[in-house]
């Protein structure tokens, strides 16, 4: 396909009068397309049904040690979840807390109760400081941004590479500034790149020199077990790099099924060395009287061990990886060669990052939803909504079928080309009226 950077303004005309005349069809459709949101489609949904018919009788709902899940108590969560879940952070049953049904209302309430009393070895509560700031991978996750946002954490976007954030910079700032506490990272599969962290990047994480003593890595593991292909990514043991390194409660780890069963009914978990899971332990006393042990009892039940679970994702990816590969290969047939924006192909996770021409992404999320697609807000996958470049698109493929995500595509692909045409032509004629 021809490159369009190199078009002349007769030809780049020319196309944009082709393409606009197919967008213009489309938006005769009335479609109403989503790609919004990760969230998972019916039939991923319909693998866990099962679940449903498990613990009909009193006898079902006891657990080891003859834990009636109907009562009170088991603040940390059942011993059978934590000898199960804690193989999906790689930590032992001591390192791990099981909690309710989302791992974002754990990081929230790590991060609240780090703001009124702490964290293990602070001074004070950081709400106490000055000042709180956080590092941000971007392009990240916007549910981590909008909890800084909201108790008025300052954020400082790092830049993303091919494998993982930019050390030089983290480095740099964490040793300089005490009131930085803390970096989100989505390290396995990451939102929205599809990147995995390097060894090298976890190491650097785990021995890098902080001013602050009380500095927290939130290691938002959430696609831990969402591969597409065999291929899995490997991801080194963050808390086993930190303990080695002389930082052993530098990390919070979180991860949870909401995407491997039911969202609304999934189970959180959260690992961290034993003196930070005691001393949140003694905090939760206080927030509540336990979580959902049936939930979790449920959830054991229906997997049994975690060999059982990963069989459960490779059901999961044969339902997706479908809708990437619709995705990626209509993003490669219609842009292929253009050079009008970049992608990942990622081995695993939920999404897809587009990067558009300099300027030109939210201009591509208004068009496309003018046409009844709608997408992420351009500039969300950074703090404060501010892409600095005005470039990236988050693409979620997974709730829309497979015929619904192929005019999805179609209609993002015509919206770039017909943006890009309009930036191309105004730098020509900016350069021709010079």
């Amino acid at each position: 396909m021809s490159d369009f950077q190199g078009l002349n303004v007769q030809e780049l005309n020319d196309n944009y009068a082709t393409l606009k005349e197919k967008y213009d069809h489309y938006k005769s459709l009335k479609l109403s397309l989503n790609m919004a949101r990760g969230k998972p489609g019916p039939e991923q949904l319909d693998l866990s049904l099962g679940m449903m018919n498990l613990l009909t009788t009193k006898e079902e709902l006891i657990a080891q040690g003859g834990v009636d899940t109907r009562n009170y108590g088991g603040l940390d969560g059942l011993t059978e979840a934590k000898e199960l879940f804690s193989k999906i952070l790689e930590v032992s049953t001591e390192e791990i807390i099981i909690g309710g049904n989302s791992s974002l209302n754990m990081m929230y309430d790590t991060i609240a109760r780090a703001m009124t009393h702490g964290v293990y070895g602070s001074d004070l509560p950081w709400s106490k400081l000055p000042k709180v700031k956080f590092l941000c991978p971007s392009p990240g996750y916007d549910r981590h941004f909008a909890i800084c946002d909201l108790f008025n954490i300052e954020m400082i976007t790092i830049d993303m590479h091919d494998n993982g954030p930019d050390m030089n910079q983290v480095e740099t700032l964490v040793k300089e500034d005490d009131s930085i506490k803390g970096i989100w990272c989505v390290p396995k599969y990451s939102n929205p790149d599809g990147i995995t962290y390097s060894d090298e990047v976890v190491d650097r994480l785990a021995q890098m020199e902080t001013k602050a003593n009380d500095f927290r890595i939130f290691w938002d593991n959430a696609y831990a077990v969402h591969h597409l292909t065999e291929n899995h990514d490997v991801l080194k043991d963050i808390l086993e790099a930190c303990k080695e390194a002389g930082n052993p409660d530098r990390v919070f780890l979180f991860a949870s099924t909401s995407k491997v069963t039911f969202p609304g009914a999934g189970v959180a978990m959260m690992g961290a060395s034993e003196a930070n899971i005691q001393f949140i332990k003694k905090q939760l006393n206080f927030q509540t009287i336990g979580p959902d042990k049936i939930n979790q009892l449920r959830h054991v039940k229906f997997f049994k061990n975690i060999e059982n679970l990963h069989e459960h994702m490779k059901k999961q990816a044969e339902i997706i990886k479908p809708k990437f590969d619709v995705v990626l290969n209509g993003l490669e047939s219609e842009l292929g060669g253009k050079n009008l924006a970049a992608w990942h192909k990622p081995n695993g996770g939920y999404f897809i990052s587009l990067n558009t021409l300099d300027g030109c992404a939210k201009a591509v999320v208004k068009l496309a939803a003018e046409a009844g697609v709608t997408l992420t807000n351009a500039g969300a996958t950074f703090p404060y909504g501010k892409d600095p470049r005005d470039r990236n698109i988050r693409i979620a493929p997974t709730f829309p079928s497979l015929e619904e995500m192929k005019t999805a595509i179609d209609v993002l692909c015509l919206c770039i080309q017909l943006v890009s045409i309009q930036k191309l032509l105004s730098e020509k004629e900016a350069i021709e009226t010079k």
